[in-house]
């Protein structure tokens, strides 16, 4: 079996695309990856993956035979956002799940050659489908982390975490089919995350051992390993109908069917002037999200019929549990 010509090209696509964002990690631990259009890029592609490396930080992505792309969309506080998770199957995506401070030696695959002799450190935390790890240049810092090693990088008095902000290391998210990495400084507890590439580590949302939000509905069985955001289509209050319908292609090509299903039963009703007690709608949990998402998608575009107000009176008048915070990256409006 090999990779669909299709799911490549999704990939190249992307990675090219400065208006892309990227996320690797789990729920609570998560690798960002952006860039501004202007700056200055690598950019490389294979048979199988594909990389941009900017002076800020890197992506790099090499596909499985059995990974799969799954696009969907969810519900946000006042809008929507729009993903692709790559996913591997359960029972391949499992990483080494390190539970204490680990030294793993030199970085062999870093994303440049002037990194791979630095120390890569698992920081221990435990999640499936990643290690989330540290890089260091810094002799005297490798050799005082070193020291650290073997135990939980949150065990009482234990002045591990203390010295990675001191030192400000690169943070090197990788799972198995690909890595994050992220040059850019740690802000600190009080400050707000930089612009472009950053990193989050949550320790309550990591205590959950979840692989990923509520929210998405991965199919049972498959474990997103990274995921891609492209641009919203609603931007400065305006609504671009050439992103949208990009993104509803990918929907089509790499969603769920009976979530693309339950978009097009709400389109349909409105464009023919049916209230919203017409019809019998789903009620599991992504099913109730993606009526609400048609909505606003239907609103955005300019679409003003009296019946699309009162589906949005039956169905979005308040924000539901459906809209719970998906625990970062942002990249929704």
């Amino acid at each position: 079996m090999s990779i669909p010509s299709v799911t490549i090209e999704l990939l190249h696509r992307h990675i090219a695309d400065a208006e892309t964002q990227w996320s690797l990690g789990t729920f609570g631990g998560i690798a960002e990856f952006a860039r501004d259009g202007d700056e200055k890029v690598s950019l490389t592609q294979s048979a199988s993956g594909a990389a941009a490396v900017t002076a800020r930080g890197g992506i790099a992505i090499d596909l499985f035979d059995d990974c799969r792309p799954f696009a969907f969309e969810t519900i946000t506080k006042t809008s929507w956002s729009q993903k692709v998770a790559f996913c591997l199957p359960i029972d391949s995506c499992a990483m080494n799940g390190r539970a204490v401070l680990t030294e793993l030696g030199p970085d062999r695959e870093a994303l440049k050659p002037q990194h791979r002799e630095s120390i890569l450190f698992d920081l221990g935390l435990g999640a499936l489908q990643a290690d989330l790890c540290v890089r260091i240049d810094d002799y005297d810092m490798v050799t005082r982390l070193r020291r650290h090693c073997g135990r939980s990088l949150f065990a009482p008095a234990n002045p591990a975490m203390g010295l990675l902000l001191e030192t400000n290391p690169h943070r090197v998210f990788i799972s198995r089919i690909g890595r994050i990495e992220v040059y850019q400084a740690i802000p600190p507890a009080t400050g707000k995350s930089p612009d472009g590439p950053h990193t989050h580590v949550l320790p309550k949302l990591l205590k959950s051992r979840r692989t990923h939000a509520a929210t998405e509905p991965i199919p049972d069985g498959w474990i997103p390993c990274a995921h891609l955001y492209p641009r919203h289509p609603v931007r400065d209050g305006s609504f671009d109908a050439a992103s949208h319908d990009s993104f509803q292609r990918a929907v089509e090509r790499f969603g769920l069917p009976e979530y693309l299903a339950v978009k097009r039963q709400v389109a349909d009703a409105i464009r023919f002037g049916e209230p919203p007690w017409s019809r019998a709608v789903a009620q599991d949990r992504h099913s109730r999200a993606n009526v609400r998402i048609a909505l606003r998608q239907l609103e955005a575009a300019g679409m003003a019929p009296p019946v699309l107000q009162l589906w949005i009176a039956e169905f979005d008048h308040t924000t539901s549990a459906d809209g719970e915070n998906d625990a970062l990256p942002r990249h929704a409006e």
